[in-house]
């Protein structure tokens, strides 16, 4: 963070300037006005060419330090957060906006919120000590630098908790109308929409410009302090340098109720950041050999299957469809080919034969899958984990969304195309013939065999083959 130091100085040093500037040149008029020698005004003539020339480079100098060291410090941020991202989870979405809006606002809230306080305050401080800690200035700066931006901040944040339910409104109806524009076209409910919409919008429009509003007071408030103080200095008989240096002090604090705006508004976005880097990281996966054959996984919902899953995937020799397997929005044969690359189309024609993928190639999917139904995606990921020829294929529930004949009937098939393989699944039949069974219950394995031995055995297994047999099989597709 030192270049942001290097900034703050440079700002404060530009500031610093155009009081200087300020004073300086109101100092030359009113000594000129006396028509003294030319030499006694010489110093400060020369004064306010370094001082105005200052002031635009500092200026630039404060810019150029000030994006590069928040630049250099996103890159690396963005970094880290990506990486406790992939340790620990999230959704996607929120994912997203933590990985890149989130991330972003951390820049607004050091460039627009975090340096111009800074300078701010340090010039304050700084006019301070140069006029001898004038009464009328304490107290202009005390309004500046703690009333307004309080203020502002309050109202800020009280406008965007009066917005949060207006946008997130009109973005549910903004997925209604896209989503739904054929359905409620059928029924003639389209206008009705269209008109809730736009009722909203003017709602959520007239909550904005009247959100403005605190812009333009915190700028109103700025000027008439200004001016009470100029007026309390020109009472108090202070030389008129020192009034209007005064002045420009306190335009030199102005920004910060815009930066307290600011910061109401990114404040979430930083904590959010904060919350994604500090929280514990999941436990990664303990890397499991993978067993040999066939093996069923079965037990209860939350039971560990999955996580027992996930720790053999750590094995390079594994791979599979597991419950996290995404599927990228890109056409079929492009989804199927991230497998293997280099595959000929024969060999892609191949893996869909086996597990009767019905899509065309050049399907485009859709943002994970969103164009497949259950039962396709799934079959595009078994035919992407097919065309891998993974030592040890992994499956978790492969053929759900598929009517209970079709999915066995492809099942069978890749069974019968793969060599070891470890199943998770709820249904028991596909199990009959496979050489081993684990029964996961609360996270640890209670039971392991054939299926004929623990079908004997009294416990989970065999009550669900019980009611497995006892239960009607579906045909929903």
């Amino acid at each position: 963070m030192g270049r942001l130091v290097w900034a703050v100085v440079a700002g404060v040093a530009a500031e610093l300037a155009g009081v200087g500037l300020t004073a300086t040149a109101v100092w030359l008029v009113v000594r000129a006005a006396g028509q003294p020698p030319l030499p006694a005004l010489a110093v400060a003539i020369v004064a306010v060419r370094a001082l105005a020339l200052a002031r635009g480079g500092l200026r630039y100098a404060e810019r150029l330090a000030g994006h590069s060291a928040v630049l250099r410090h996103l890159a690396g941020l963005r970094g880290r957060v990506y990486d406790s991202l992939l340790r620990r989870p999230l959704r996607d979405g929120d994912a997203l906006t933590r990985l890149v809006s989130d991330v972003d606002a951390v820049r607004d809230a050091l460039l627009r919120c975090l340096l111009p306080a800074a300078v701010a305050v340090a010039v304050g401080l700084a006019g301070l000590v140069a006029t001898g800690f004038a009464a009328p200035l304490a107290v202009g700066l005390v309004i500046t630098v703690g009333v307004v931006p309080a203020v502002v901040h309050a109202l800020v944040s009280r406008h965007l908790r009066a917005l949060a339910p207006l946008r997130s409104a009109l973005a549910e109806r903004t997925a209604v109308l896209l989503d739904g524009a054929d359905e409620l076209t059928a029924f003639g409910a389209l206008d009705r929409e269209l008109a809730a919409a736009g009722t909203l919008v003017d709602r959520l429009a007239r909550r904005e410009r009247r959100g403005g509003s605190a812009a333009a007071a915190s700028a109103a408030v700025v000027v008439l302090v200004q001016g009470g103080v100029a007026l309390a200095l020109l009472r108090s008989g202070a030389p008129a340098h020192v009034l209007l240096g005064s002045v420009a002090v306190l335009e030199a604090t102005a920004p910060l109720a815009a930066a307290a705006r600011h910061w109401a508004e990114v404040r979430g976005s930083v904590r959010r950041v904060r919350e994604a880097l500090a929280a514990p990281a999941a436990p990664a996966p303990v890397p499991v050999e993978p067993p040999r054959g066939r093996v069923g996984v079965v037990g209860p919902s939350g039971a560990g299957k999955s996580t027992y899953l996930r720790a053999l995937a750590a094995h390079p020799a594994a791979k599979g469809v597991l419950d996290d397997a995404h599927v990228f929005h890109a056409t079929v044969e492009a989804n199927v080919r991230l497998a293997r690359p280099g595959a000929t189309r024969a060999e892609l024609d191949r893996v869909a034969a086996l597990v009767d993928l019905d899509v065309p190639w050049d399907t485009v999917v859709g943002e994970d899958g969103d164009a497949l139904s259950g039962g396709q995606r799934r079959r595009l990921l078994l035919a992407r984990a097919l065309l891998a020829r993974p030592g040890v294929l992994l499956l978790d529930e492969p053929v759900e969304g598929l009517a209970v004949g079709h999915g066995d009937a492809v099942l069978d098939r890749v069974l019968a195309a793969a060599g070891d393989v470890v199943l998770v699944t709820h249904r028991l039949a596909p199990l009959v013939d496979f050489d081993l069974v684990l029964v996961f219950e609360g996270g640890a394995v209670t039971r392991r065999g054939t299926h004929a031995e623990l079908v004997a055995e009294p416990g989970y297994y065999r009550n669900r083959w019980l009611a497995e047999r006892a239960a009607v099989p579906s045909t929903v597709e």
